[in-house]
């Protein structure tokens, strides 16, 4: 029997890969006024949508210019990789979240929040709570299950 050497240059494709496959839970936030987003990693691709800045997003597959990326309602897409940070953010996920004075649900609410607002993610999810910048310089804690993007 023998083997194809189409087979040998798939097999090399997907080991070539596989590191990048492994880190699919990496998040970046859209550096950009305006980013497209297309059907392959190509700026002669199709144009399918426009994504705002500050929106994270879930790396998926990095090919270094190119990178496949989720958003939240789990549209897969290709983005030129220099209209992305490695700066956090993360998108309420709720008809309204609440941004509270520390890490306790009994805490003074700060602000209330409406689905889709973007809030920068200044620390990691610590019990259940991220800690958050609004844009309009609040800082404060935000239940984790809340927000996508982390």
């Amino acid at each position: 029997m023998q083997i194809s050497p189409r087979f040998f240059v798939a097999v090399a494709v997907v080991i070539s890969l596989m590191p990048a496959i492994a880190s699919a839970i990496d998040y970046r936030t859209v550096s950009v006024p305006k980013a497209i987003l297309y059907d392959v990693p190509s700026a002669q691709g199709k144009k399918l949508f426009l994504i705002g800045q500050g929106y994270p997003v879930e790396v998926i597959v990095d090919l270094g210019d190119w990178v496949k990326i989720r958003d939240r309602q789990g549209s897969l897409n290709w983005i030129d990789a220099k209209q992305l940070t490695t700066k956090r953010s993360v998108l309420v996920n709720v008809d309204q979240a609440e941004i509270r004075q520390s890490a306790d649900a009994s805490a003074a609410i700060l602000c209330k929040l409406e689905k889709d607002v973007t809030l920068d993610l200044m620390e990691p999810p610590s019990n259940g709570w991220v800690k958050v910048h609004h844009r309009d310089g609040i800082v404060g804690y935000v239940l984790a299950a809340s927000v996508w993007g982390i």
